[in-house]
């Protein structure tokens, strides 16, 4: 546990005009992360186990998710090739218009700009993920 300063999180979501379980299934599918999460996944990812293993922008990620749930809990760790593990808080929740994706970015090991751009970076992912899904 970090007691020297606070780690700043911000949130951020989209709505998507499909079931929550839609969403869910779709999202939770590592064959389907590289079209969606680019900032995470940008070629086929690999199973080792209960671990994925993506070619990110940053490097060779390992990418452990949470158990499939009827929550909508997609939380995952990513290891980064530092060897810091990031936990990323991510859930699906009901939407009086479908659903919405809310995915939770902490700024760990990036300066404000990185962690600027990585603010951008989820938000193309999920309006990504939200014009896959979208008739």
């Amino acid at each position: 546990m970090n007691h020297g300063y606070v780690v700043p999180s911000r949130h951020v979501s989209q709505v998507i005009r499909r079931s929550p379980e839609e969403v869910y299934e779709f999202a939770a599918d590592p064959a389907n992360l590289p079209r969606w999460a680019a900032g995470l996944a940008n070629s086929p990812v690999s199973i080792e186990g209960d671990r994925l293993i993506a070619e990110s922008p940053m490097g060779r990620v390992t990418v452990s998710f949470v158990p499939r749930n009827d929550l909508g809990v997609l939380d995952h760790d990513v290891t980064l090739p530092s060897g810091t593990t990031v936990n990323n808080p991510v859930r699906v929740l009901s939407h009086p218009n479908g659903s919405e994706i809310l995915f939770t970015v902490r700024q760990i090991e990036l300066s404000d700009e990185e962690f600027d751009r990585d603010l951008g970076l989820v938000a193309e992912d999920l309006n990504r993920l939200k014009e896959l899904l979208e008739p």
